[in-house]
């Protein structure tokens, strides 16, 4: 049975996952409960597990809500336990649970929060990467360090790169005007940002995205390409460093 996913617009920018599949309902995270209950009773489902990929409010806000009403098993980066709502089951890098395209992989991608996951289904080819890799960009480094940030990204980089990209926020818009400021020659990227403003000019998420057009447009993602590094007047610096001066731009984007 293959993987049915729906996207689920939460709050002001925020997407939640509905992932329905051999092993039942599961759900990737949950900013806020009333969506996610709409879309489980628009088609008539029950939610049988929860995924979160780490502490922040706008990721766990509906957890109670929903917990409270479907007895869902919730599930969660151990590390951040003592920040989370009640864990059922707590994860660590390389958990894995479910059969045939359901089987979930944990990643552990710090940066952005020191135990955040990224859930990865590679029977379905698919990864949800919450504030981790985004479209065109990636979570600001909260409680890690740049090199820590990089050093996640790059094991998401290790991925298939068919792999479907589903990101916690839609940020596509501003990561691509940012985009440009780093490689405004890159022709991939120029078709990418056309097609990211049509289809939010048609109300329409810009997830999920595969993996091999994010390497070959998400500057975050390219600190490891010559050119990339040119382009900021570090030519010879390694991976890391260049992030590091990507991340630290954005920020005051």
């Amino acid at each position: 049975m293959p993987l049915e996913i729906v996207t689920i617009p939460c709050l002001s920018d925020n997407y939640a996952y509905l992932v329905n599949g051999p092993d039942g309902v599961c759900l990737i995270d949950a900013p806020e409960a009333a969506p996610i209950i709409a879309a489980l009773e628009a088609r008539g489902w029950t939610l049988g597990s929860l995924l979160i990929t780490h502490h922040h409010h706008d990721h766990v806000g509906g957890v109670a809500e929903l917990r409270d009403r479907y007895g869902c098993k919730v599930m969660g980066p151990e590390a951040e336990q003592d920040k989370l709502p009640p864990l059922d089951l707590a994860l660590t890098d390389g958990d894995a649970g479910g059969e045939g395209d359901a089987r979930t992989v944990a990643i552990a991608v710090p940066g952005h929060t020191l135990g955040h996951l990224a859930y990865h289904f590679p029977n379905a080819g698919v990864v949800f990467t919450g504030d981790s890799l985004m479209a065109l960009g990636c979570g600001r480094v909260f409680e890690g360090t740049k090199e820590m940030m990089w050093e996640s990204l790059c094991r998401l980089k290790a991925l298939p790169p068919e792999t479907l990209v589903y990101s916690g926020h839609e940020y596509a818009q501003s990561n691509a005007r940012f985009a440009l400021t780093i490689e405004p020659e890159n022709e991939a990227l120029q078709t990418r940002v056309q097609h990211i403003g049509a289809l939010r000019s048609a109300g329409r998420p810009t997830v999920p995205v595969s993996l091999a057009e994010e390497l070959a447009t998400n500057p975050f993602l390219r600190a490891d390409q010559p050119e990339v590094a040119a382009n900021l007047g570090l030519s010879g610096a390694s991976p890391a460093k260049v992030f590091a001066e990507i991340r630290q731009r954005k920020d005051t984007f």
